[in-house]
């Protein structure tokens, strides 16, 4: 298979994945597929209604199946297909799973004019807006956590 044809096929998983999604109501028109060596790992779609969990977004839910199946957090050999830009909790995720590659059709601006709208984040992001406070507090034991971690002989950093 050419690598357009593959883009579009995995590509089609995802599609697939979205309509699944919509027509269970599950939540937004959304869907995802990791892919490794050419081989579909793990797909899924927006669960957000159904699991009553704001972070349950399509491209989530694909890393946390692909990672349980590959039995690793590290997906830097992967390749994440998803049908719509993502937004920038998805775009964490991406990162701290270590994704280096990633495609889309739809834009935010498509997502937004069907109601979802995370513009907001991004100003957020851009430091155009605050909406939530965030205070550092003391606590006596506050660095206690981290002088343990760096303690112990068995650490993994991820």
């Amino acid at each position: 298979m050419s690598k357009n044809n593959s883009i579009v096929h995995y590509m089609d998983i995802a599609y697939n994945e979205a309509i699944k999604g919509i027509n269970a109501n599950n939540g937004g028109p959304f869907g995802a597929v990791v892919v490794r060596d050419d081989i579909p790992i793990a797909s899924a779609h927006n669960e957000v209604l159904t699991s009553k969990d704001p972070t349950a977004h399509a491209e989530i839910n694909a890393i946390r199946k692909a990672s349980q199946i590959l039995n690793s957090y590290d997906l830097s050999e992967c390749t994440l297909y998803t049908t719509c830009e993502p937004c920038p909790m998805c775009l964490g995720a991406i990162l701290w799973a270590r994704i280096e590659k990633v495609y889309y059709v739809s834009t935010k601006e498509d997502a937004r004019d069907a109601g979802f709208d995370d513009s907001h984040f991004y100003d957020i992001l851009q430091g155009k807006v605050r909406s939530t406070k965030l205070t550092q507090i003391e606590h006596q034991d506050s660095k206690k956590l981290f002088e343990l971690w760096k303690k112990k002989s068995d650490i993994q950093i991820y």
